[in-house]
Formats: structure tokens, C-alpha cells, sequence
């Protein structure tokens, strides 16, 4: 029934739990407004779950308007799955294994768009999409929501003065895709890798040579991107075979991470419909393939001036204020790990020499360093880069992370030290060298068990628990290699 949510979300969900403002219902008049003028017929409605990945539901753009204002129903199994897409809480037992009444059973959350995240799609014609915010029916935010940490912490930090801004910079692969292994015995949790050939020989970093052989997929990637109102602001080609790096113009901290979602999203799904596999895997388990890194750019403007707060007044390169949030950064690198390299496969980068960090030390303008100061006196794109990412993190996960250790450092006046001029022989606490380190250090941390709160805290870390049993429990090709004819 029209106007009664139905299956689609909640009756009048949004007005019963007070979110119906007249900003919001105007932005959503003109959401509806911008679908019909475009001649949509679908809409995807999405959210980003707790590992990154945009989960949702396909609507008919007759149905926009209820569901900007009703929602859209969502299973909350969704919110216990790992990254094999397995439910590994015991959602049928009271409480669904979050000793939560709203957990128990498989029931509904609802998904609220949020109006700001509009687009038509350039590559699926015909359809837009919007990223939602996620509630239980009751109309409380749902705790799980990474999301809603991220506008959590950002406010305090505007209570505080100040907003995060950050500039992207990501590393990925595209290859050309030769079979997706469709076939029945491919299929499982998860299922078998694509066949891929590469782009390119690589090793020729930066040359024009390989940007000319890159640029068909580089345009049609530009091209779309840039309809979607996020073209980036250089596209580089990387070290490695079939490796390139984009960066963006720089952003406020929500924007960045939405950015992020709708950037990886994009990529991956227009590359697959040209022919190519677009991965952000830090490290493909393929013959001669570099990792990648997602290096995060950040310095802090004042909300009163509108300045860069990072300037120093003096010659160094960061103020006093860029110097305590860098301390902080490198004070909670073993716990934010977990956050900034939350897969297995990620902690295979952190090897020295390799342009990427293996251990918690700054420097000035020195890639080897896991943060590494950019600016001076004067220079307002002052700031720091923090390059212990990989591109599959969770960007709100990554960013709060970031603001937490940040303020954290600014509160209890933190001194970084001297910067390093040899970071890979620095004498400091080195990163976690696995996801299982990594955890232990999460646990440890008592930082962010107060700011994400305990619930959160122990949720991502059951996640990553299991996900950990599961990489484990399996027979890997170095122990076969190992043992089987040794023994």
C-alpha cells in the first residue's frame, strides 16, 4: 500500500523517530525531484557495512519518495557476517549473540537515506544510488553502524575547534579478466579467485611509456568518475604490474570516507563491465606483484579562522598542534592497525625497504616513515601523511581512527620526538607484523575502547577473531610445500 512501507521500510519511520526535519524532507523533495528529471528507473539503496562493503536493496523509482521518508528493511544477519559473507554470530539464540533483544532472529533494521549521497550512476544506465544511515525499527541508531562512529567522532572534534581534513590517495590493481570461475564448483564462502592477465610488464614507475598503455582504462574510468562528481585529482601508474594510484582533492573527514565507499565501489564495477578485475587487495597473491598502500593525508582547520592549524610558525614543518597529533598517531599505530589494516593479507606489506612502514616512527618528507610531515612555514597544504593503510579498509573505521589518536596525542600534549632520517633502523615499537598481533594490541588499548565504546570494540574484534579461526583452519601452500614431502 502506498504511503504504508510496506516491505519497503517502516510506516513513517522517519517522523516517528524525529528525523523528519524540514531540511531533510526538502533535500528528499529534491532527490525525487533529480531522479525524475534524470529518468531513472532504479534505485540502489545501500549502506556500508562494518567491513567497508556497501550492502543493499534495488527500489523502483516510483518508491523513492516512501522510502526517503519510510526506509528500506534490512536483515540484521547482515551486520554478523565476516568477509566471507558467513554469519558467525548465533542470531538465532535470545539476544542473536549481541545480548541485544534487536538482534535475536534475523529481524529488520532500517536503511534511511541520506539526500547528500545522490547520484546517477553513469555506468548502469538508468539508475542511481543513495548510501544510508542505519536504525533499528524503534528508530535508535544501530551500535554496529561505522558510519555513525565516524559522525560520532567527528562532532567532538568540532567541539573541540577543529574538522579533519584529509586528502585520498590509493593504490590498486586492474587487470584484464580472462575467466570470473563461474562454473557450480567455483561457487563457496568464498568462492575461487578470477583468472587475470596484466595491463602492463610494470617497474617502469611513472614513465609515460606505461601511462600510454594504462590510458584506455584510465579514461574510462576518468569519464565516469567525473559524471559521478568524483574526478580525481591525478592517476598515476604505480611500481608494480598493472598497478596505478589515484588522489583526490582534499575533503572533510564524512565526505572523504563516503568518497572512499563510492570510489572502490565505482571502480570495481565499471572495470568488470569493460572487460577488466579492478582489486584493492593490498597484496595479490600473484607471480611479481607489489602491494598497495591507501595513504591518508590529514591536517586540521580551524573552525573559527578557517586556517590550517598544522603551520608552523617557525622552521619546522609541523606546528605544535601537528606535532601532538602525530604522536598520537604513533602512539596507538599497534592498536589502530586493526582499523587501517584490517585484513590478513594487509600486514604483508609492512616489510622495510619498501616504501611502505614497518614500524611507528615520523619523519620529515622520507616515504620509509609511517608518517611522513609535508609543509612549513607559510605553507597552507601543511600536514601529515599517514602511509600505513591498505585500500581495504573500512574508511570510516580508518579515518575515526585516525581523529581518536589524533586528539588523543593534542589532549595529553604528546612529543613525537625528533623525526628520523633512517626510519627503517629507528629504535622504535615496530607494527603489528600480523592481524593477530593486531588484535591483541586492539584489546589492550583502552583509547578506543572509550571512545568506539566497549560494544563496538568487542564486535570488531569478534569479526576479526573469526576471521582469523577461519585463515587458520585451512592448509595453506607453503605448509603443503613444507611438510608433505619432507615427511
Amino acid at each position: 500500500m502506498a504511503g504504508s512501507g510496506g516491505s519497503m521500510g517502516r510506516a513513517n519511520f522517519a517522523e516517528r523517530s524525529g528525523l523528519w526535519t524540514d531540511e531533510r524532507r526538502e533535500a528528499a523533495a529534491r532527490v525525487v525531484s533529480r531522479a525524475a528529471e534524470a529518468g531513472l528507473s532504479t534505485i540502489r539503496i545501500g549502506f556500508a557495512d562494518q567491513h567497508g562493503i556497501v550492502r543493499g536493496k534495488t527500489i523502483m523509482a516510483g518508491a523513492l519518495a516512501d522510502a526517503m521518508h519510510t526506509g528500506v528493511s534490512m536483515t540484521t544477519t547482515l551486520l554478523a557476517k565476516d568477509t566471507a559473507h558467513r554469519t558467525i554470530y548465533p542470531v538465532w539464540k535470545s539476544g542473536g549473540g549481541f545480548d541485544m533483544a534487536e538482534m535475536t532472529g534475523a529481524g529488520d533494521f532500517v536503511m534511511l537515506p541520506d539526500p547528500a549521497t545522490f547520484r546517477v550512476l553513469p555506468w548502469a544506465p538508468g539508475t542511481g544510488w543513495l548510501l544510508s544511515d542505519i536504525y533499528f525499527p524503534t528508530g535508535a541508531e544501530v551500535p554496529f553502524s561505522t558510519r555513525r562512529l565516524l559522525g560520532a567522532v567527528t562532532d567532538d572534534l568540532a567541539k573541540a575547534g577543529y574538522e579533519l581534513i584529509t586528502g585520498l590517495e590509493i593504490e590498486f590493481h586492474i587487470f584484464r579478466l580472462l575467466d570470473m570461475k563461474e562454473r557450480p564448483e567455483d561457487a563457496g564462502q568464498p568462492g575461487a579467485a578470477p583468472e587475470v592477465s596484466l595491463l602492463n610488464h610494470g617497474f617502469q614507475y611513472l614513465t609515460e611509456l606505461r601511462v600510454d598503455a594504462l590510458e584506455p582504462v584510465l579514461e574510462i574510468l576518468r569519464a565516469d568518475l567525473a559524471a559521478l562528481g568524483l574526478e580525481p585529482r591525478t592517476m598515476e601508474v604505480e611500481f608494480g604490474p598493472s598497478q596505478v594510484e589515484f588522489t583526490f582533492e582534499p575533503m572533510e573527514a564524512r565526505e572523504a570516507a563516503d568518497a572512499m565507499v563510492l570510489f572502490r565501489g565505482a571502480v570495481k564495477q565499471i572495470c568488470r563491465r569493460h572487460g577488466y578485475h579492478a582489486t584493492f587487495m593490498c597484496r595479490p597473491g600473484l607471480a611479481n606483484i607489489f602491494s598497495s598502500g591507501w595513504h591518508l593525508h590529514q591536517s586540521l582547520r580551524d573552525r573559527a579562522t578557517g586556517a590550517n592549524a598544522f603551520v608552523p610558525d617557525d622552521d619546522a614543518s609541523l606546528s605544535p598542534l601537528g606535532r601532538a597529533w602525530a604522536a598520537g598517531l604513533l602512539a596507538h599505530a599497534q592498536a589502530a592497525s586493526v582499523f587501517t589494516t584490517p585484513t590478513i593479507n594487509g600486514y604483508k606489506r609492512y616489510r622495510p625497504f619498501t616504501l611502505a612502514p614497518d614500524r611507528a616512527v615520523w619523519s620529515n618528507d622520507n616515504r620509509g616513515a609511517m608518517v611522513r610531515a609535508l609543509g612549513g612555514p607559510g605553507d597552507g597544504g601543511s600536514r601529515v601523511e599517514n602511509r600505513v593503510g591498505e585500500p581495504a579498509a573500512n574508511p570510516y573505521l580508518y579515518i575515526a581512527s585516525q581523529i581518536v589518536s589524533g586528539m588523543d596525542g593534542v589532549a595529553r600534549g604528546l612529543d613525537p620526538g625528533e623525526p628520523a632520517d633512517a626510519p627503517y633502523d629507528a629504535e622504535v615499537a615496530p607494527l603489528p607484523k600480523s592481524l593477530m598481533e593486531a588484535v591483541g594490541a586492539l584489546g589492550a588499548d583502552h583509547l578506543f575502547r572509550e571512545k568506539f565504546g566497549a560494544e563496538f570494540i568487542d564486535y570488531i574484534l569478534t569479526l576479526k577473531q573469526a576471521e582469523i579461526a577461519r585463515f587458520l583452519s585451512e592448509v595453506t601452500d607453503w605448509e603443503h610445500r613444507e611438510y608433505f614431502e619432507q615427511f
